[in-house]
């Protein structure tokens, strides 16, 4: 099941099943699964996989709701009084994904895998910062150059230089199963279900923790899919224990406020989230922190409320709606519920049902767009919800689809594609605030194709002849006439200027040098960077490329 993801706030991430089925003969399955068998998603299409906060609000025996006349019964929506920081320039795309995988986090990665290599075969694996960056720099190649299993892309048939230039097939699968975060022997007696990843998580959340955040927040829940960015996430184990000095709401409470805790409440940030968290109490919870809050709810977590049901409204036609309020513990609640095609109901601590507005919308009778009354409530509602049910789009585009059989390689993997999300929406925002235009921009493939090639490539020497690839005989053999095609691609700055690994060969072929300034044709070219440039008595264009 596909849930949607969050859009500029935090995540709540329900855990995965071990999926043994199908691997491929480069899988690993050494047994070290970890407690990933407890890690169950229940969740049905009815239900969310939160469990549901409870129906009535704890410490209130009754509630009185009141018809809302709808005559001046507008709320003012609190203005954000905060501001996201202006970006002084645009940076690389390898520069927002290191924020996150930083040298202390790929350290971490390294230690412990060349740790847990030693425990289980007693030598040693010698994995460093360069290869584990180049394995990651495949891997998202892979990403972007899908193939149904990942020794094709070393095969003769479906060779992917971008891949098997850099690392040999061996090499490479070695280094996946032997990927590790946390010391086995530390784990005994250890009740952290999270244990494997757990130094991952917190690497992570304190950066996730630090981003600007907008006006409009949100909190839904994953199953491993999302697009936007996430200032805070939380992995679910089972249960969900409240924080500390706060009454038990129930699951789906919990899991909010425990996000909600890094909102400033100063700033009036507006949090949205749907019914799988929704529940009297936790709107009363939030406007006590100071943070108005606004969320699909289910009639069942009305106690005392009681709306027309869906038949009678729909009589009186679609747009029809009723607004009611309620006020628990000194906080006003308006709940407003809407006929479309059927009754929605949403309440908040902040928003109400005037201004009604009107929207458009498809009459599948009539076969054309109808308008019909909106309540502003269900407008900001549709607003927040017509981004999060979009938030799939974006990773789905090209996910690391690699398959294991240890539960914590497949976290692993989806906060690398976190991360990558997160540095293109940080870039994005740069862009705003600098009114980059959208055709000067790069978009989210090539975006991610760029930190690929600067992992692979940036302070490594790839010019060495690796196993794995097609003999220089083989590649003469089936070596085709060349015929003039679209330019390529000139390698990133971080790439040129790390000065490892730029050697000039010369080819029997003269084509154009690749620096910007220079005109010329010439046989020189680079090893590393592909690219040809002019190196002779009149000029370095070599030189001045790799400065």
């Amino acid at each position: 099941m596909d849930r949607s993801p969050v859009f500029d706030g935090s995540a709540w991430i329900p855990p995965v099943e071990s999926d043994d089925s199908g691997l491929s003969d480069s899988e690993d399955s050494d047994g070290d699964d970890g407690p990933g068998q407890v890690y169950e998603d229940e969740s049905s299409d009815e239900d969310c996989a939160a469990p549901a906060s409870p129906c009535a609000t704890p410490g209130i025996k009754e509630i009185q709701w009141e018809t809302v006349r709808q005559q001046n019964s507008a709320k003012d929506v609190p203005i954000w009084t905060g501001a996201l920081p202006c970006a002084s320039e645009i940076r690389e795309p390898i520069q927002y994904f290191r924020d996150f995988f930083d040298n202390i986090l790929l350290e971490l990665i390294v230690q412990q895998s060349n740790l847990f290599y030693f425990q289980q075969r007693h030598c040693d694996l010698n994995l460093d910062q360069n290869e584990l960056e180049q394995f990651l720099g495949t891997v998202v190649y892979m990403s972007v150059i899908q193939l149904p299993r990942p020794r094709l892309y070393w095969s003769r048939e479906c060779r992917v230089a971008q891949v098997a230039d850099i690392m040999n097939r061996n090499r490479w699968e070695e280094i996946k199963r032997s990927l590790h975060f946390n010391d086995n022997s530390n784990m005994a007696g250890n009740n952290d279900k999270l244990f494997k990843i757990r130094p991952l998580i917190n690497s992570l959340r304190p950066k996730f923790n630090m981003l600007p955040q907008d006006q409009m927040l949100s909190i839904h829940e994953q199953i491993l899919s999302f697009k936007g960015l996430v200032h805070s996430f939380d992995v679910y184990t089972g249960n969900t224990d409240p924080l500390p000095g706060e009454p038990d709401r129930g699951p789906g409470a919990n899991i909010v406020l425990k996000l909600a805790q890094f909102i400033p409440s100063a700033a009036n940030h507006l949090l949205y989230f749907d019914t799988c968290f929704s529940s009297l109490d936790l709107l009363v919870a939030l406007a006590n922190w100071g943070i108005p809050a606004l969320g699909a709810v289910k009639q069942s977590h009305l106690p005392g409320c009681s709306f027309s049901s869906d038949s009678i409204m729909k009589k009186k036609g679609r747009g029809e709606f009723e607004e009611k309020k309620a006020v628990i513990e000194s906080v006003e609640i308006r709940a407003v519920k809407w006929m479309n095609c059927r009754g929605l109901i949403v309440a908040s601590t902040f928003a109400s049902a005037q201004p009604v507005g009107k929207e458009n919308i498809w009459d599948r009778k009539l076969m054309k767009h109808i308008s019909i009354k909106c309540p502003s409530i269900i407008s900001q509602y549709n607003t927040f919800k017509g981004g999060v049910d979009a938030l799939g789009a974006l990773i789905s585009t090209c996910p690391i689809q690699l398959r294991s059989s240890k539960f914590y390689h497949k976290f692993f993997y989806y906060f690398l594609d976190m991360v990558i999300v997160n540095s293109w929406l940080l870039y994005q925002r740069d862009c705003d605030s600098l009114y980059i235009p959208k055709k000067m921009r790069k978009h989210f493939i090539a975006f991610r194709a760029s930190i690929a090639h600067t992992l692979c490539l940036q302070g490594k020497d790839v010019s060495r002849k690796r196993s794995g690839q097609p003999s220089t005989d083989i590649e003469m053999e089936f070596k085709k006439k060349k015929h003039r095609g679209p330019a390529k691609a000139i390698p990133t700055q971080e790439v040129r200027s790390d000065s490892v690994g730029h050697w000039p060969e010369m080819e029997s072929v003269r084509q154009r040098c690749k620096h910007p300034t220079c005109k010329g044709l010439t046989p020189n070219k680079c090893t590393k960077c592909n690219v040809h440039l002019c190196f002779n008595k009149r000029k370095n264009c070599f030189r001045d490329f790799h400065e």
